[in-house]
């Protein structure tokens, strides 16, 4: 994947963090790579890059520094995430059973223009797109960059359950291009916000981040039926492990046991009960992010699926 030009902000992020963890990033030089800093009450403070992690203090944590940044950073929402006004920067906490911080987790949000490039006539296509990959792999930023894209010629509506898409704050960050952006207020209500969207605003094309739940599956479905191009992302690799998932299998058509005649197991060459699809996909492409430079891509679904079923996978 060409990536053309990438903003980040970084100062914005460091500007929260305690002076000797900033100092440490700075002296570390290699802001381009860094992905996350960790810090957890009574342990040494580390910075994950794209290859390695960085030790970046041995003094432990103390409470003061972590509250020397929940400080700078106001309220976190009910998933426990909150962020910087017009930047991609995530800061996640971890709590204690009292429900104090004794943990963050300092994401970097980058804004990367030329990623979808490889996948730009299919964005451009007006078919479904499911986008899938491991945490970390550059989905939000492909979703991202496909809503600023579309939203050039048709009516886009992010659905930013977490703020990822289009950052903290009233403003959506300037990556979203003309896209307009509806906030959840909290993660579970997400599936009812999806639905408001379509019902509400008129849209052509859907942005959704991460459906994770049996009811955000329903509503896609939902959308899909109405017309509307959806554009999303959810947990699993391939589509081998979504299908085995039974909260989100529905996405791609979901798999039903059936029971054949005699006659119709014999003509198959098969067992009497066989695994089929249960109803058309919601989505009709997808793409798993193998890698930051390398995408696989089925480009029907439906049939991946069925051969998949069948016990004859076709390769992407």
């Amino acid at each position: 994947m060409s990536q053309k030009k990438i903003t980040d902000d970084l100062d914005a992020l460091l500007g929260i963090l305690p002076p000797q963890i900033t100092e440490a990033i700075r002296k570390a030089d290699d802001n381009a790579n860094l992905l996350e800093v960790i810090m957890d009450l009574g342990r040494v403070p580390t910075a994950r890059f794209l290859t390695e992690e960085v030790i970046l203090s041995n003094k432990e944590i103390t409470r003061e520094e972590i509250d020397f940044v929940v400080a700078r950073l106001g309220e976190f929402d009910a998933d426990n995430r909150g962020g910087l006004e017009r930047t991609l920067h995530r800061i996640a906490a971890i709590r204690n059973r009292r429900g104090d911080i004794v943990g963050l987790t300092c994401r970097v949000g980058r804004a990367v223009y030329g990623t979808t490039d490889i996948i730009k006539d299919l964005i451009e296509s007006g078919k479904s797109l499911l986008i899938l990959g491991r945490p970390g792999v550059g989905k939000t930023t492909m979703l991202r960059e496909s809503a600023r894209i579309l939203a050039e010629s048709k009516r886009v509506v992010i659905v930013d359950t977490s703020n990822e898409i289009g950052g903290d704050g009233d403003v959506p960050h300037p990556a979203v291009g003309r896209a307009r952006r509806m906030q959840v207020s909290l993660p579970s209500l997400q599936h009812e916000v999806m639905i408001e969207a379509v019902e509400n605003h008129n849209p052509e094309v859907i942005v959704i981040d991460e459906i994770g739940r049996e009811l955000e599956a329903a509503a896609a479905r939902t959308i899909a039926e109405r017309g509307v191009q959806l554009i999303g992302t959810a947990h699993g690799n391939t589509l081998d492990n979504l299908l085995l998932n039974p909260t989100l299998s529905d996405l791609v058509g979901g798999i039903e046991s059936v029971t054949l005649s005699d006659e119709e197991a014999r003509r198959r060459g098969t067992q009497k009960t066989v695994l089929e699809r249960r109803s058309p996909p919601t989505f009709d492409v997808l793409i798993e992010i193998q890698t930051r430079d390398q995408v696989a891509v089925h480009l029907d679904v439906a049939e991946a699926v069925d051969s998949l079923l069948r016990g004859n996978p076709q390769p992407p």
